[in-house]
């Protein structure tokens, strides 16, 4: 072969493309230093948040005779989930004896009008700061994003006065209300930066073919804007299911959200500290925003992208 291609270089034939040997880079082998140092640095991170919700799941399964044996890592000998029917059903809240099944509902009825609220509020605020600029969306605007970083406690006693003179104070619609205000300053940022990727073209040709306010929102805005109304959605879920602070300060024991009950049980100083009882009322309680996450995880991630681009 060799004496082939130096004969043909003597005649003048230059060799083509597949005459030639390999070149380029050569392929990275699979267990380099650097990837064992990247996967083997995650590895370690995950254990490390995973262990304790391992811990919570196993203590979760055991009775306390076995839990009093004082092994949190070892799996339980025999399964059982009395633990969690008490969680839910017979574990006292301070006087309330109905575990958090009454607290579960007060969340459901705190999270859903809250979300719908404040979502469709920011969207809309966002939509009309990032297409239709009216005189002072500038201010309006400044004024939205100082409100995202002012710190909850510093308006805790002043909302109070404005819900007591409202005569919403202690009730869930009073909730509903600091949570629809808070959670708007962060929403209508994600909502406006979403919006201003939107080709300004389809707005123009929408405008031109007659389509007002309302029609644009509805016709063209919506539609291209399911993920950023995914991540609006689990940022306020996460966040209002989550909340102990507005619910323990803007409510009271009738109506406590599901949290402020988790609280009750595991902070109780009467009778016998159940560990398997708190451990399965804190899973039970944050099981819901973490289904929707996992259920919406990839719309997350493309929403965060396409409203980081523009600011």
């Amino acid at each position: 072969m060799a004496d082939a291609t130096s004969d043909a270089v003597a005649v003048g034939f230059k060799p083509g493309p597949l005459d030639r040997e390999p070149w380029g880079a050569k392929p990275k082998r699979k267990f380099s230093r650097r990837n064992i140092f990247v996967y083997g640095t995650l590895l370690l991170v995950s254990i490390y948040y995973l262990l304790p919700l391992y811990v919570m799941i196993v203590t979760s399964l055991k009775g306390m005779p076995e839990i009093r044996l004082g092994n949190i890592f070892a799996p339980p000998v025999e399964i059982t989930f009395e633990p969690w029917v008490k969680a839910w059903a017979t574990a006292c809240t301070g006087l309330n004896c109905e575990g958090l099944s009454r607290g579960f509902w007060n969340s459901v009825r705190i999270t859903i009008p809250s979300v719908i609220l404040s979502i469709a509020i920011a969207s809309v605020n966002g939509y009309a700061l990032a297409n239709w600029r009216f005189k002072g969306a500038n201010t309006f605007f400044t004024i939205l994003i100082f409100g995202a970083f002012i710190p909850y406690q510093v308006m805790l006693y002043p909302m109070v006065i404005l819900l007591r003179e409202l005569g919403i104070y202690g009730t869930l619609w009073g909730l509903i209300l600091v949570h629809t205000i808070f959670g708007m300053p962060i929403l209508t940022l994600l909502f406006r930066n979403y919006f201003s990727t939107v080709p300004e073209e389809l707005f123009k040709a929408a405008r031109v073919d007659g389509a007002g306010f309302w029609g644009i929102y509805f016709k063209i805005m919506l539609p291209m804007s399911l993920p950023i109304f995914v991540v609006a959605m689990i940022i306020q879920i996460t966040g209002i299911w989550n909340d102990f602070l507005f619910g323990v300060v803007y409510t009271k024991p009738n109506v406590y959200p599901m949290t402020v009950q988790l609280n009750n049980i595991v902070n109780s100083v009467q009778g016998v500290k159940e560990y398997n009882v708190n451990m399965a009322a804190t899973i039970i309680t944050g099981l819901v925003p973490l289904i929707i996450y996992f259920i919406s995880g990839k719309l997350f991630v493309r929403g965060i992208a396409a409203g980081a681009v523009k600011g």
